[in-house]
């Protein structure tokens, strides 16, 4: 079975010339004058691989991303260097312009296999018999030059990411991801702080940070580019100084209409990356879960809530928050309900916030956990965090951690509980770790 190819780029006539040529299993389709038209006749299912003659450097994240969600793969050709690593680093084969037509036919092949998403109808690109990789090329006589198809394997960073989230209505996703940050440091660990909420980003707020980059967005716009390294990542990443620890931040969008900045791809690239300068990833995710592409009739426009459903999807644990009162909790319930349905793969910890007797009775805890176990979803109550407006109200007002705020405060207590921290004394020695310390300023 021959698979379709399209091409874009009119200086590779003999190559594109030569893959026409080719009695094997690739076919070219369609020759596109720019890159636009090219997505077009790709997003149309017409062709199964595409071919970048010219114009790699318009190539990002985002724009593979949605190639490879209609089961699209991308060969660019490009004599730099810099270029085929940055095209590495965004998922894309390369191969120098001179790579002779046998060789590129066997590399888009073997990539259609790799991939083995969903395609043109009655294409099998891993079909047995009839699936032949065999040549004959007037041009076969020539050594034809590698491509990179198989590219090396990226280094896999060992950071854990732990998802914040929670229903409408403030529940504390905020407030408690902050102080999870803040106590994870404490401990010595090297913390990144992401605020991927992109409805209401406020970390910045809280955390008193005078900050008007939106630091997600510049390392999103880096990584769907490929130029998201290490470094890279340090210097957006604004570092927090506590009395007990250092960790560094993400900071949100500004704006909740900027939220296109935050495409699922990019922010992927993103997490990966911060992996391998931080030991854990503390993630502030927004609360809609709605799949709102679906309502759309463009299926590679960007996604709404792309940030938070990538944001879980990746996480290692996710922490569900949900105010403890008659509204709060039934939202949860219901928020729960939606989150397996949108991502059954995930398994959250719940945590309810605002405790009070006020709201829920005497013993509000027994009574919680009570009405949880008749109504409430199969995964028990992890942790309950007391209702503790001084403590939050003091923090606010001055920008800092409750561990340096209100250090003996009930609810900083369950915080570091949370996360398994022991509740340390405010000091001004800081037990951020020396190995911790260079792996986030390095």
């Amino acid at each position: 079975m021959s698979i379709p190819v399209v091409t874009v780029g009119e200086s590779q006539e003999d190559l594109v010339g030569g893959l026409e040529r080719l009695h094997g299993p690739v076919t070219v389709v369609r020759r596109c004058a720019e890159l636009a038209e090219l997505l077009a006749a790709c997003q149309s299912g017409l062709a199964r691989a595409a071919v970048v003659a010219e114009g790699s450097a318009d190539l990002t994240a985002s724009l593979v991303d949605r190639l490879a969600a209609v089961g699209v793969v991308i060969i660019a050709l490009t004599d730099s260097p810099e270029e085929r690593l940055r095209l590495r680093g965004i998922g894309v084969s390369a191969a120098p312009s001179t790579v002779e037509s046998t060789a590129l036919a066997e590399s888009i092949a073997e990539a259609v296999r790799r991939h083995a998403g969903p395609g043109p109808a009655g294409l099998d690109p891993g079909a047995g018999p009839g699936f032949s990789t065999g040549f004959a090329d007037a041009g076969a006589a020539l050594h034809p030059e590698a491509v990179d198809a198989a590219p090396e394997q990226a280094v896999v960073g060992t950071g854990r990411i732990m998802a914040v989230w929670g229903p409408s209505g403030a529940p504390g996703r905020t407030l408690v991801a902050v102080n999870i940050a803040g106590e994870l440091a404490a401990q010595g660990k090297s913390v990144v702080l992401v605020d991927a909420d992109s409805y209401g980003a406020s970390v910045a707020g809280v955390l008193g940070l005078l900050d008007e980059a939106a630091g997600l967005a510049q390392a999103c716009r880096l990584a769907d580019q490929g130029l998201l390294d290490r470094e890279a990542l340090l210097r957006v990443a604004v570092p927090v100084t506590a009395t007990a620890g250092t960790f560094r931040v993400l900071t949100g969008i500004t704006r909740a209409d900027r939220w296109t900045e935050l495409r699922a791809a990019a922010l992927a690239l993103v997490l990966d990356r911060a992996r391998e300068v931080a030991d854990v990833i503390v993630v502030d995710a927004g609360f809609c879960l709605e799949a709102d592409e679906e309502l759309s009739f463009d299926t590679m426009a960007p996604r709404r809530n792309a940030a938070t459903l990538r944001s879980l999807e990746l996480a290692d644990s996710v922490i569900a928050v949900g105010s403890a009162d008659p509204i709060g909790v039934p939202r949860l319930v219901r928020g729960l309900a939606e989150l397996e349905g949108s991502l059954p793969g995930v398994s959250p910890e719940v945590v309810l916030n605002k405790v009070r007797a006020s709201a829920v009775g005497r013993s509000p805890e027994r009574q919680l956990r009570e009405a949880w176990e008749r109504f409430g979803p199969s995964a028990g109550i992890k942790a309950f965090l007391p209702w503790d407006p001084g403590a939050t109200d003091a923090a606010l007002l001055s920008g800092s951690l409750l561990l340096e705020s209100a250090p003996e405060s009930r609810l900083r207590s369950a915080i570091a509980d949370l996360v398994c921290a022991p509740v340390q004394q405010k000091r001004r020695s800081s037990v951020f770790s020396s190995t911790a310390r260079r792996r986030l300023t390095d």
